[in-house]
């Protein structure tokens, strides 16, 4: 509850300080004045998260959610299904698409900008330079827009570093399979198929000839790998056994 009044408190602070109203502020977060209200008040309870973060995202504040559990270390099971899904597409273009050259967790520091590529790929043959970016789980769309933007402006750059001079750049966004995942995806479909406009299918024959520059969104299944069942899976539903 302390958390909750220190934040409101502080939000409330910036209002002020702006010189606004609350109704100046639920007008530009699309919300209605007794939230922001009852936000200020530190009754963050029954809120939804997303009005908390659109309301601080008008006042220009930022709000870091993190997740803490007592039973297990939730970064190592985050970095285990992040993992297990990079296992997974590493043994599939061994198997399947030997000409490509894989580079893991590409560190990048570029006038500024930082980042890490989960996979970079590179073809000799038709010098073809291919980034790829690993999700277990879709949550900011904007942001996956922007961050591989941001790679493929920068690929050519990285990839001269390792000696290779790329005619074409393309981009991949690899989402584990799962019915959350996939029903983020619908969600957002017009927006990524604006900016990744092929799919899985197109994807895997381009790789066998890449010609052109592509940028791809698909699924990944079980069926693409020969990891174990649950390797990186996005989620599990429990069942309890019946008696």
């Amino acid at each position: 509850m302390d958390q909750m009044r220190r934040l409101g408190g502080r939000l409330r602070a910036v209002r002020v300080r702006r010189g606004w109203r609350q109704a100046d502020v639920a007008t530009r977060a699309g919300v209605d004045r007794s939230q922001i209200s009852r936000l200020e008040r530190g009754h963050l309870e029954r809120m939804p998260l997303g009005t908390i973060l659109t309301v601080a995202r008008v006042l220009d504040v930022h709000i870091a959610v993190t997740a803490t559990s007592r039973g297990a270390d939730l970064d190592r099971l985050v970095n285990a299904r992040h993992a297990g899904l990079h296992e997974s597409v590493a043994r599939w273009f061994a198997a399947e698409l030997p000409d490509w050259l894989l580079d893991p967790e590409v560190t990048f520091s570029i006038y500024g900008e930082r980042g890490i590529i989960d996979i970079l790929a590179w073809h000799a043959g038709q010098r073809a330079l291919l980034v790829i970016e690993l999700k277990t789980d879709v949550v900011e769309v904007e942001d996956l827009i922007g961050k591989m933007d941001q790679r493929r402006r920068l690929a050519r750059t990285i990839a001269r570093e390792r000696g290779w001079d790329p005619l074409t750049v393309s981009v991949w966004v690899i989402v584990a399979g799962g019915r959350t995942n996939r029903a983020r995806l619908a969600a957002y479909r017009a927006v990524l198929r604006n900016a990744f406009p092929a799919d899985g299918r197109r994807m895997r024959g381009w790789l066998r000839s890449p010609v052109g520059a592509m940028a791809a969104l698909s699924l990944w299944d079980r069926s693409h790998s020969g990891v174990a069942p649950g390797g990186y899976a996005t989620r599990h539903r429990v069942r309890h056994p019946r008696s």
